[in-house]
């Protein structure tokens, strides 16, 4: 019997032939497997390649924070000198410095080209909209700082507890509330810009005589005199800044060179923030094993104030993790994760540095890159909302204010309660964008309420610990009101489209209809068509 095989269905005859010629179907089929297979693989390394080069920086900078946390708690065993310990701080130091160094360029230089390249109409929407937002997160930040410390009570059973038991110093301010918010209102008038720059202005008292009395003893009064802090008045530059923009805004083709000048200042200064970036990961990581070599007796410290501890940084969980999400999705539709998740750096960068200002530069860089927000949507809110917006300074400002009133077993009224949630509101306006500047502002909330400041060195202990959270929360409602703004802004653009393709719509429509009317109406126009009819015929007979 002759040995058949089959091709494509059909019985052949057995060959050489058809040996080669089922051979030679087969290869194809092998080749293109093999390809795919090729493929796949030159696809899944391209996809990884792609993954790491666009994460490349997030994925430095959280192995910073983990290599620094590693580092502090093996060198920690060394028993550093106070000398050793600067010297290890060191690169630390220099992050810190380049941050601060780049903030003054970019704060007024992304102000005026923002509030210069929106029109006035806008801005002032969108002002109004970044103001309520701002407005009321903290109050509700506020809230739930309030809630929590009646909650878990921090403070009782915490009696025993005093500055000299954990071996501190004690820290005390005899500010009154009046001179505190006066004094913001100074600082956002600052008498000269250039000091403006690395001074701001504070009250200080001093007691002068005033007279004797009826025993002849020398009655003294205590009299507010105004002398300069040390600190950059971010509050004045910012202002300051909104208007001058406002103002080439006006000006028109007279102000259009200044703009350029600033459009040019403020890119370039981005520039030096994406060098300065790749500096972030090595920086963080002796920025934060520095902080773990210099704590002393922790273990101490987290026992006695624990609740405290946990319930600023559960308020900070709640308000980040639940509240401006919901906030944001609320105005947009859409997902608030995937949003923050391009976000990772600055997040990074806070929970590293304790300060909101030195956090703007890498906020504005990765807002607009990978999260695409008009240019000038976050270089006019981001400034203004590492300035005003201290959504995590509130909350732990307000649980510090109840935890000292339960130290001291002093029952909170209605009244006091109230007065807490404003004072901390209002005055996390005023509060620096800096590492441990919030303590500051809880000796405000304090003397608003009639209670003794000599626990804020409590507060101060493990400032460290709750400010890296503080920080975090910060930033992120800053991130979150500038999407919302952003979206708000596309919807009006879309809006404003839509209006102007109609208005085109109807002129167009009212120019055929006229001009068909007069071709149906119009005696001048029939005889004119009449005549140029005839011309040809005319112009034969000539011919």
């Amino acid at each position: 019997m002759e040995k058949k095989s089959e091709i494509n269905g059909h019985a052949m005859p057995s060959s050489a032939s058809t040996a080669r010629m089922l051979e030679n179907s087969e290869e194809p089929v092998e080749e293109d497997h093999q390809q795919q297979q090729e493929e796949k693989k030159r696809g899944c390394k391209e996809r990884l390649t792609r993954f790491l080069s666009r994460n490349l920086l997030v994925i430095l900078t959280v192995s910073g924070v983990l290599v620094g946390v590693g580092l502090g708690m093996l060198v920690r065993g060394m028993n550093l000198s106070k000398a050793q310990m600067s010297h290890f701080a060191f690169p630390g130091e220099m992050l810190l410095r380049m941050l601060k160094m780049i903030i003054l360029p970019l704060v007024v230089c992304s102000l005026v080209s923002g509030a210069a390249s929106l029109d006035t109409r806008s801005l002032g929407k969108l002002g109004g909209i970044a103001v309520a937002y701002f407005l009321v997160t903290t109050l509700i930040a506020s809230g739930i700082g309030v809630a929590l410390a009646f909650i878990i009570k921090p403070g009782v059973g915490a009696g025993a507890l005093n500055t000299n038991s954990l071996g501190l110093e004690s820290v005390s301010s005899n500010k009154e509330t009046t001179d505190s918010f006066l004094d913001l209102a100074r600082n956002l008038f600052p008498s000269n810009l250039v000091a403006a720059a690395f001074r701001s202005y504070a009250t200080d008292y001093k007691m002068v005589a005033v007279g004797n009395d009826t025993n002849g003893t020398i009655l003294y009064q205590k009299v507010p005199i105004g002398t300069e802090a040390d600190g950059m008045n971010i509050l004045g530059l910012v202002l300051f800044a909104m208007m001058f923009g406002v103002a080439l805004r006006i000006l028109g083709e007279e102000g259009e060179e200044l703009i350029r000048f600033f459009n040019a200042f403020n890119e370039a200064t981005m520039v030096l923030v994406s060098w300065i970036m790749w500096y972030i990961p090595f920086g963080i990581m002796f920025l934060v094993g520095s902080k773990i070599v210099e704590m002393e007796d922790v273990v101490l410290l987290v026992t006695s104030l624990g609740k405290y501890i946990f319930a600023s940084i559960l308020g900070h969980i709640i308000h980040g993790g639940i509240v401006l999400p919901l906030i944001y999705f609320a105005f947009t539709r859409k997902n608030p994760f995937s949003f923050l998740s391009g976000l990772i750096t600055p997040f990074t960068t806070a929970f590293a540095t304790c300060s909101s200002s030195a956090t703007l530069p890498s906020m504005i860089k990765c807002v607009e890159e990978n999260n695409g927000v008009d240019k000038r949507i976050s270089r006019f809110i981001l400034p203004i909302g590492a300035t005003v917006n201290m959504d995590g300074a509130a909350i732990f400002q307000c649980i510090a204010a109840v935890f000292i009133a339960q130290l001291n077993n002093t029952e909170l009224n209605a009244g006091q309660i109230f007065t807490i949630l404003v004072t901390a509101t209002a005055s996390s306006v005023g509060a620096a964008g800096i590492p441990a500047g919030g303590i500051i502002t809880i000796a405000i909330i304090l003397e608003a309420i009639g209670l003794p400041t000599n626990d804020l060195s409590l507060m101060l202990a493990v400032d460290w610990i709750v400010d890296r959270t503080t920080t975090v929360v910060n930033v992120e409602g800053d991130a979150l009101g500038a999407g919302i703004l952003h979206h708000i802004n596309q919807l009006e653009m879309k809006r404003h489209q839509q209006e102007v393709a109609e208005e085109l719509e109807e002129v167009k429509v009212e120019s055929v209809a006229n001009v068909q009317a007069e071709e149906e109406t119009s005696p001048l126009v029939m005889h004119q068509t009449k005549i140029l009819e005839g011309m040809p015929e005319a112009i034969e007979s000539v011919l």
